[in-house]
């Protein structure tokens, strides 16, 4: 019961009767303490929470320059994985434009990366992969027709015929 001339909010005043009725008895973890709560005091405890609950890396929450040098040290390990020299190139492009703009712009902790070169990557990945996937498989591919020329081209051809 509340005292008089003490006021009680309607939220108050909701859990009050709910109680009073016996609605929060034998809830699940009834008497246990809270998870977590015994933990170090971590300003970005939920953030942790969030990142172990939707099965995150926890390198996301790592500065930008040390994902990048994590990057760089497991690309070995990535190479490995594309099928095509294609993939590679493309891959060590788009790692390279990365590492460029936080040249241009550092984030976080000085760290010392470089630019991979392409072709080098290219001649690893070479190397690694298996004999049995470099050997071709099956009937050599028949020559492919011949590429058709630009419109551009056709026109003056065109052109100067006329």
């Amino acid at each position: 019961m509340i005292e008089p001339g003490r006021y009680e909010s309607a939220v108050d005043k909701a859990i009050r009767e709910a109680a009073e009725r016996g609605a929060f008895d034998n809830l699940p973890g009834a008497g246990k303490p809270l998870p977590g709560i015994s933990g170090p005091d971590d300003e970005l405890w939920w953030v942790r929470r969030y990142v172990e609950r939707e099965g995150l890396s926890r390198d996301v929450l790592l500065p930008p320059s040390i994902q990048l040098r994590k990057e760089l040290d497991r690309f070995p390990e990535t190479l490995r994985t594309l099928r095509s020299e294609e993939q590679v190139r493309d891959t060590v492009r788009e790692l390279n434009l990365r590492i460029v703009d936080h040249l241009r712009a550092p984030e976080g902790p000085r760290v010392q990366v470089r630019r991979i070169d392409a072709d080098d990557a290219v001649r690893r990945w070479r190397e690694e992969r298996p004999a049995a996937a470099a050997a071709p498989q099956g009937p050599a591919p028949s020559a492919a027709p011949a590429p058709r020329p630009s419109w551009w081209r056709r026109r003056l051809r065109r052109h100067d015929r006329g």
